[in-house]
C-alpha cells in the first residue's frame, strides 16, 4: 500500500527497528523514527452504514411509498438510489452476510439463531475464516462502533457469562457497542447493553424514554467525541434500530400525522404506492403491478368493524418509520455539523429484508400471541377495546399481512419468501459526495447485501486480508459497487445470485430468475409438502421487472438449467441439506445446537439477571417448582425474589404486603395470582412456588401452591399458559424484575427485593416432587456436583 505497510496480514505485524548501538541518548547518533500510530491509506473515508429493520421495497418515500423519510430522500437527493439491492428475507441471515461479505449460509447463518442446527450452513456460528468488516477496519486503523440490534449471537452463547466471541465489541471487532442482543425488543423497555454489560435506560417511558432516540444519542455523543479526539482517524459506524420490527412502538404524536391516511386499504394504497414508483422512475415505465395471491385477503372482503384497527395497525407503523427517519437525520446532521459528512461513505439500506407479514391476516395487540401460536385469542372486539393504545408501551402491536404485502409493491410476497422480490428487494441509498460527482440518479445493477463489504474496502484504498489472527481466510463472495457510482450505465458486476429461506429458494443469472415458494410466513402448517413436489416459476427480469409473467411452462429447458445452477450454487455455499422442519428446530436436542443450562434444576444466585430463555430452565408445558431462600429483615420485606418474561407474558415470585405472591401473566390478556396467607416473618426462610401442570399437551393450565419453609401457605389457579416463548426479549432477573413487569403489583425500581435473596432454585419433573417442600443443603449440593 501507499505507507508500506503489507496489510494482506492482520493484524499488521510490527516491524522490527533496530536502533544504533548508542550509550547516551543526547548523542545525535542516537535517533529512532518517531512513532506513527496505524491508520488507512491516505483518502480512507468515514464509513456510515444504516440498515433497519422490516421495512418494504414500498415503505419509505424516497421509493414511492406512504412514509415520510425526508432523510433518506435529503441522501438520495444528492446521492445514488440503488432499486435492485437485495437482501436474504431475513434478519440475523442479512446481517451476518453485511457484515462479513459472505453469502449467509457460508457464515453459519442460514436462518436465525433460535433456530439453529448443527449444519455447517444453519449453525449460526460465524467461522474464524471469515473475519467481519469491523475487525478488518479496526485492524487497519479505523475508529469502529456499533449501535443497535445484533441478532448474530448463538443463543447459548447469550448469557452475562458469555463467551463474547460474536458479541461485537469482542469477536465482532467493533471497538464500542451499545445496542440489544436478540431479533427484537421492546423499544420502551429495551434490554440494552454497552459492550457486554447490561444497562438500564436512564429515563422511563412515562418520562419520554425510546430505544431509537437514546441508540441515537449514544451515536451522535461516540462519533463527537472521535472526531475531537482522532481527527485524523476515519470512523466505521454501523447503526441499526430495532425500528420498524414489530412491536410497533412509536410516540404517539409521530402517529397522529397518519390519521386515516390509510382509510382506502391496502389494495388501493398498492395502486397508489405504484403510481409514485413510476413517477420517481424507481421502477421503469413497462413494470407492472403484481396480483395479490388469494391467501392475502382483499381489503373489500374485511369486516367494517375490522377495518378501523387494521388502518390504526398502519398509521402505527408509519409513524414509527418517519420517528426512525427522523433519528437518523439527527445522526446525519451531527456529522454534518463536524464538516466530514461530505468525505463519509453513507449506506442507507431500507430494510433488512421485505415487509414482516409474520403479524397474521388480522395483525395482533401482542406478536407474541402469534408467535405461540395463540393468534385466535385476538379477538376483533378486543383489539377494538384497545385501538387507541396501539404503539404505546401498552402494547407489543404487528400490523396484519394485507399493509406488508402494500409496502413490497410492486413485487410478490413478502419477508421470510427469498423466492421473490417482495421478500428481498429493499431500497439502497448510497451517499458520498467526494467519492463521486453523481447526483440524484438511480443505479440498477443487480447488487446483493454481500457486496457493501468490498465496497467499503475498496473505498478504503484496503486489500481483502488473507490471514487474520493467524487464521487463513475465506475469500470475500461479495463485489465491490463502486464501479457503477460514476457510471449509471455500467455493466453489472454480479451476474449470478443464489437465495434460500426457510425453503424459500431461487436464482438470479444474468437478468433470468427460477424460484419456488416452499412455505408461508403466516400459516403455521403442521406439515409442509415434499421439496421435489414444489412448483418453480421462471421470469425474464430483464424484461419483467415485478416477477409478473411465468415463463416456466414455455420455457423448461431455461427452468431446467437455471434449476441445475440454484444446486451447484447450494452446494458451494453450504446451503444444502435444505431443512424445513418447524417444531422440531425449537428442541435443541433434535436441531444438534448446545444449551447452557441440562439436566433438571438450576440454581441462581443474588444479582444474576439479564437470563434470557435460553439460558435459563424451559419451565413451560410441564410441572415445575421454584425455590428461593430469603432474608427477611425486622418489619418485613417487599419486592420481586425470581421474575421471567415481562408485561406481555411471564411470571414471577415476589413479596406483595410480606405476603409470598405468584402471578402468571398470560400474554398480557390475564394475570392469574396466589398469594400467602400471611407476611414472612423476619429472619432466614424457603419460599417456594410449586406448579402442578394440567397435562394433555401444549399451553394447559395447573395449580400453584405457595410454601413458606415446607408449610402451604396459599394456592390457586392459572387456566392456561404460554406454550413457546415468554417474550423476544425480556429476561430472568434475581432480586427485580428489570424492564417492563410482569404483576402489576409494581413496576420499575419498587420491583427491588428489600431484603436479600440467598439463592434460587428452580426444579422440574421429578426434582420439583419434594415431599417436605423444602431444598436442604445435601439437596443443593447434589445439583451442583450433577452440573460439574
Amino acid at each position: 500500500m501507499t505507507d508500506g505497510r503489507d496489510r494482506s496480514t492482520l493484524p499488521i505485524p510490527d516491524r522490527d527497528t533496530p536502533g544504533p548501538t548508542i550509550l547516551d541518548a543526547k548523542d545525535p547518533e542516537a535517533t529512532f523514527p518517531p512513532i506513527e500510530p496505524l491508520r488507512p491509506p491516505d483518502g480512507a473515508p468515514n464509513v456510515l452504514v444504516i440498515l433497519l429493520d422490516d421495512v418494504g421495497f414500498g415503505a419509505s418515500s424516497a421509493f414511492g411509498g406512504p412514509c415520510s423519510t425526508p432523510t433518506a430522500e435529503r441522501l438520495a437527493s444528492s446521492g445514488l438510489r440503488y432499486n435492485r439491492f437485495h437482501t436474504t428475507a431475513l434478519c440475523a441471515p442479512t446481517r451476518q452476510a453485511l457484515l462479513t461479505g459472505r453469502n449467509h449460509h457460508t457464515v453459519g447463518m442460514g436462518v436465525i439463531t433460535e433456530l439453529a442446527t448443527s449444519a455447517p450452513g444453519y449453525s449460526s456460528i460465524r467461522p474464524n475464516t471469515c473475519a467481519p468488516l469491523a475487525k478488518t477496519l479496526t485492524l487497519n486503523g479505523y475508529s469502529t462502533a456499533q449501535f443497535g440490534k445484533c441478532h448474530e449471537v448463538p443463543v447459548w452463547q447469550t448469557s452475562p457469562m458469555g463467551p463474547f466471541d460474536a458479541w461485537p465489541s469482542k469477536g465482532g471487532g467493533f471497538e464500542y457497542f451499545y445496542g440489544f442482543i436478540g431479533g427484537e425488543t421492546n423499544q420502551y423497555y429495551p434490554a440494552t447493553y454497552e459492550g457486554t454489560i447490561p444497562v438500564e435506560p436512564e429515563k422511563t417511558p412515562d418520562e419520554g424514554y425510546h430505544f431509537t432516540e437514546d441508540m441515537t444519542d449514544k451515536a451522535i455523543a461516540w462519533v463527537r467525541q472521535q472526531k475531537a479526539l482522532m481527527p485524523d482517524k476515519p470512523f466505521f459506524v454501523y447503526y441499526a434500530p430495532g425500528a420498524t420490527h414489530a412491536p410497533h412502538h412509536v410516540p404517539s404524536e409521530w402517529s397522529a400525522k397518519y390519521k386515516g391516511r390509510f382509510d382506502q386499504g391496502w389494495d388501493a394504497l398498492r395502486e397508489e404506492i405504484f403510481s409514485r414508483q413510476k413517477e420517481l422512475g424507481v421502477v421503469p415505465p413497462a413494470c407492472e403491478l403484481t396480483p395479490r395471491h388469494e391467501e392475502i385477503p382483499a381489503w373489500d372482503d374485511v369486516s367494517d368493524e375490522l377495518k378501523p384497527i387494521l388502518a390504526r395497525q398502519m398509521e402505527v407503523y408509519a409513524g414509527f418509520l418517519e420517528h426512525t427517519d427522523h433519528h437518523i437525520g439527527r445522526l446525519v446532521d451531527a456529522i454534518d455539523d463536524l464538516g466530514v459528512l461530505e468525505d463519509t461513505l453513507v449506506y442507507y439500506i431500507i430494510g433488512d429484508n421485505g415487509a414482516s407479514a409474520e403479524g397474521t391476516v388480522q395483525g395482533s395487540f401482542n406478536e407474541l400471541l402469534m408467535l405461540n401460536g395463540a393468534a385466535g385469542l385476538e379477538t376483533t372486539e378486543f383489539m377494538k377495546s384497545k385501538i387507541e393504545l396501539f404503539g404505546t408501551p401498552a402494547a407489543y402491536n404487528h400490523y396484519a399481512v394485507g399493509w406488508a404485502h402494500a409496502l413490497d409493491t410492486p413485487y410478490q410476497w413478502t419477508k421470510q419468501v427469498a423466492s421473490h422480490w417482495g421478500g428481498t428487494r429493499n431500497g439502497t441509498i448510497v451517499h458520498w459526495p467526494n467519492g463521486f460527482d453523481a447526483r440524484g440518479e438511480i443505479r440498477s445493477q443487480f447488487h446483493h447485501v454481500i457486496d457493501v463489504a468490498p465496497t467499503v474496502l475498496d473505498a478504503a484504498g484496503l486489500p481483502e486480508p488473507s490471514v487474520v489472527d493467524g487464521v487463513e481466510q475465506r475469500p470475500i463472495e461479495g463485489v465491490s459497487m463502486r464501479y457503477a457510482f460514476a457510471d449509471a450505465g455500467a455493466a453489472e458486476r454480479r451476474e449470478t445470485q443464489y437465495f434460500e429461506m426457510f425453503c424459500n429458494r431461487g436464482i438470479y443469472h444474468q437478468g433470468w430468475a427460477a424460484v419456488t415458494r416452499h412455505s408461508t410466513p403466516w400459516v403455521m402448517a403442521p406439515e409442509l409438502p415434499a421439496l421435489d413436489e414444489d412448483v418453480w416459476e421462471l421470469y425474464d427480469t430483464s424484461t419483467d421487472w415485478s416477477q409478473c409473467h411465468d415463463l416456466a411452462a414455455e420455457m423448461p429447458e431455461k427452468l431446467a438449467e437455471l434449476q441445475a445452477l440454484f444446486l451447484e450454487e447450494a452446494h458451494k455455499y453450504s446451503v444444502l441439506p435444505l431443512d424445513d422442519r418447524r417444531v422440531e428446530r425449537f428442541n435443541p436436542d433434535l436441531a444438534g445446537r448446545p444449551t447452557l443450562v441440562k439436566g433438571n434444576s438450576q440454581v441462581l444466585f443474588a444479582g444474576m439477571g439479564r437470563l434470557t430463555e435460553n439460558v435459563l430452565l424451559n419451565v413451560k408445558n410441564k410441572s415445575h417448582a421454584v425455590t428461593a431462600e430469603i432474608v427477611v429483615p425486622d418489619g418485613g420485606a417487599e419486592g420481586v425474589i425470581v421474575a421471567q418474561g415481562g408485561e406481555f407474558g411471564g411470571w414471577s415470585l415476589y413479596l406483595k404486603d410480606g405476603r409470598p405472591t405468584y402471578c402468571y401473566n398470560l400474554f398480557g390478556l390475564r394475570r392469574s395470582k396466589a398469594s400467602g396467607s400471611a407476611p414472612v416473618a423476619g429472619g432466614t426462610h424457603q419460599v417456594r412456588m410449586e406448579f402442578a401442570y394440567d397435562g394433555g399437551g401444549l399451553a394447559k393450565g395447573g395449580t400453584v401452591t405457595l410454601y413458606v419453609d415446607g408449610q402451604e401457605v396459599g394456592q390457586g389457579r392459572v387456566e392456561a399458559t404460554q406454550p413457546m416463548m415468554f417474550s423476544g426479549d425480556e429476561t430472568a432477573d434475581v432480586g427485580r424484575d428489570t424492564a417492563s413487569p410482569v404483576s402489576d403489583d409494581y413496576e420499575g425500581e419498587a420491583s427491588v427485593f428489600t431484603g436479600t435473596v440467598s439463592w434460587v432454585q428452580i426444579d422440574l419433573g421429578e426434582d420439583a416432587e419434594d415431599a417436605d417442600h423444602l431444598i436442604t443443603p445435601e439437596e443443593r449440593l447434589r445439583v451442583a456436583m450433577a452440573r460439574q
